[in-house]
């Protein structure tokens, strides 16, 4: 978890960095103050520490500047922080919340359904049976949208796993430096195949294979294997960096191959 979420100090340090970076290089300690929540004293002491500790640099009287550490540090926090709040939204409120899930057979409100993942999209089948629970809050023909609530238990899901397929850049030889038979082989067992980058998309083309997803394709990789999809992923050299940061991200597996 973030030492931000932990314990006060560092969560003060945290915010006064902030304010650092979004006021620099012109810094006045008493609209720090007054927008943390701490006094001019504190403040002082806070800066002086992250300058010593390499976070901020002093460039004159009341002049600081972020340091790329505490740049890095700050990037670090606010991950941490932002994988925390989805774990709330996502694992806790939506667990007291609704969701909707596509109805296996004819389900009435009020029915007790069992709760599965098919082809990543929630299915709710009539009855107690599995070991994921939740309760009709709207009737649905089967194959409908119905609404489900009153979660209990876990889903049974095992996490899907994340090919990369790097395509050479267009100066490198683009998609005619591809491996075709390697490449449609990747894709064959695949349950979504996205692309990033215009010689990834080409390269696809060229076996036959049309990309689900062209943009945004490292975070549509790493939702689709939090939902137990199996994905390729083509990128272009380029990109693959921006692909694998995501799915790092996501804490999803993947591994990265030459097309």
């Amino acid at each position: 978890m973030s030492g931000a979420l932990e314990d006060k100090r560092t969560a003060t340090r945290f915010r006064i960095l902030v304010e650092i970076a979004d006021r620099q290089p012109a810094v006045s300690q008493g609209e720090i103050a007054e927008a943390v929540g701490v006094t001019s004293q504190a403040v002082s002491e806070y800066i002086r520490d992250l300058v010593e500790d390499g976070l901020v640099e002093k460039e004159g009287r009341s002049r600081y500047r972020v340091t790329k550490e505490g740049v890095d540090w700050l990037f670090q926090e606010a991950k941490d922080i932002r994988r925390f709040a989805d774990h709330v939204t996502d694992d806790v409120l939506g667990s007291v919340g609704e969701d909707a899930a596509v109805a296996v057979a004819d389900v009435e409100v009020g029915e007790t359904v069992t709760l599965s993942l098919r082809e990543g999209l929630l299915h709710a089948t009539p009855g107690d049976e599995g070991p994921a629970t939740g309760v009709a809050t709207t009737d649905a023909a089967a194959g409908e949208d119905v609404g489900v609530s009153g979660f209990e238990g876990v889903i049974e899901m095992e996490p899907g796993r994340v090919s990369v397929v790097q395509v050479p850049a267009v100066r490198s030889g683009g998609s005619r430096a591809v491996d075709a038979d390697a490449l449609a082989a990747a894709c064959a067992g695949a349950d979504l195949v996205v692309a990033a980058g215009v010689e990834a998309v080409v390269a696809l083309r060229g076996v036959d294979v049309e990309p689900t997803v062209t943009v945004a394709a490292g975070e549509a990789a790493a939702e689709a294997a939090a939902r137990g999809r199996s994905v390729v992923v083509a990128a272009t050299t380029d990109a693959v960096g921006r692909v694998t940061d995501a799915l790092r991200d996501g804490d999803v597996a993947y591994e990265v191959v030459e097309g």
